[in-house]
This record gives structure tokens, sequence and C-alpha cells, in this order.
């Protein structure tokens, strides 16, 4: 049952992410280029599991994407904020899908189930 919930936070993050970033009328262009760049940190499993899981949920964690958000509003500049909620999708997106924060001892493990 508490997978379940993580898959709906998932979808009610990725919903909120697109609504905010089309009620502050940000370039769809760049959405839809940024959408899936933070899967580049999965390269870190060419060094090896430990590393790939890291920097993998190093990317792949809500705390640093939001933060992104609340910069980008603070300071008031929409790329930083355009940045910010695409990440926040993204990653929204993954866990509605069922992927999760990974464990060191394989790609597939993660802790929403093995994938």
């Amino acid at each position: 049952m508490n997978k379940v919930f993580l898959h709906v936070e998932g979808f009610a993050v990725l919903v909120l992410s697109l609504y905010f970033y089309g009620y502050s009328q940000l370039s769809w262009l760049l959405f839809s280029i940024l959408l899936l760049v933070p899967d580049i940190s999965m390269l870190g499993y060419l060094l090896n599991k430990k590393v790939g899981a890291i920097l993998y949920n190093s990317f792949h964690t809500y705390s640093l994407s939001i933060g992104i958000v609340i910069f980008g509003i603070i300071i008031s500049n929409s790329n930083i904020l355009a940045i910010g909620l695409i990440w926040s999708a993204h990653i929204g997106m993954d866990r509605m899908l069922g992927y999760g924060l990974k464990y060191p001892r394989a790609f597939k493990d993660t802790h929403l189930n093995r994938v």
C-alpha cells in the first residue's frame, strides 16, 4: 500500500510541476529538451554501482529540485524556475512510473521496487 502512495505522490508532483510551468508561461520547447536531462546521472554506473547510485540519487531527490524552484522564485529568475520545475516534473514522472532511488547493490533495485 505504501508503494501506491509513492506512485500517487509522483503523479501529484508531475501534475503540479506541469501546472505551475504552464501558469508561469515558460517555454515548452525548453521543457521538452530538458525533461530527461537528469537521467544523464546514470552515467555514474560506468564507474561502479556505488558511485552510480550516489550520483543518480543526488539528481533524483525532490530537495534539490524544489530548492532550485524556491531560489528561482526568490530571485525572480524564470530560467532557474523553469529548470527547477522541469527537474521536479522529471522526478515525479519517474516515481509515478515506479522508478525510485537506487540501492548501491544493483541499478534495478530501488526503494519502490525492482525494475
